[in-house]
């Protein structure tokens, strides 16, 4: 199955947690925080400007980007992989290689 994200919203595929920290201590799933990171997976076509016209999304699929740590409230299951749609608005930043 495929999504498709409406306007300016984007599908992205949260990046795995941290099950170590940096001194190399397992942390149990219970401990774990969510990364604020992930891949797009999908984009909306785009926003209706006030004159009609449609403002094209500043990111594109496969940008690697940083959104809001209480982003995951729309959260969905598509072919049993959880992604998050989020509006272009709630993304922070692009990583860049």
């Amino acid at each position: 199955m495929k999504i498709r994200p409406l306007r300016d919203r984007v599908v992205v595929r949260r990046e795995e947690e941290e099950t170590t920290t940096s001194g190399g201590i397992v942390l149990p799933g219970s401990a774990t925080e969510k990364p604020n990171q992930g891949v797009i997976v999908a984009v909306g076509d785009g926003a209706y400007l006030d004159n009609g016209e449609r403002r094209p999304l500043g990111v594109t699929v496969g940008d690697k980007v940083i959104f809001g740590k209480y982003a995951d409230s729309n959260t969905v299951k598509v072919d049993g992989e959880e992604l998050i749609i989020l509006s272009e608005s709630d993304i922070y930043a692009v990583l860049e290689a």
